[in-house]
């Protein structure tokens, strides 16, 4: 398993996590995803073998959020 942090300026708020998480656990490959509401700190655990970090970016970004690699 491998480990990606990426701080999303949207995810501070409750619909914008729900969203990002919801996105996050339908990818296969991602394992787990923990967000930290007071800085938008984003940490997900992920398979390399399955998904890489460039996927988990590009599709984060499909739903208009931006994330910043940490």
């Amino acid at each position: 398993m491998e480990d990606l942090t990426l701080f999303i300026k949207e995810a501070t708020s409750e619909e914008p996590i729900q969203k990002l998480e919801t996105i996050l656990m339908g990818m296969d490959g991602v394992e787990r995803a923990l967000v930290d509401i007071e800085d938008g700190e984003v940490k997900i655990t992920y398979d390399s073998n399955q998904i890489g970090q460039e996927d988990i970016v590009n599709r984060i970004k499909q739903y208009g959020l931006h994330p910043i690699q940490g």
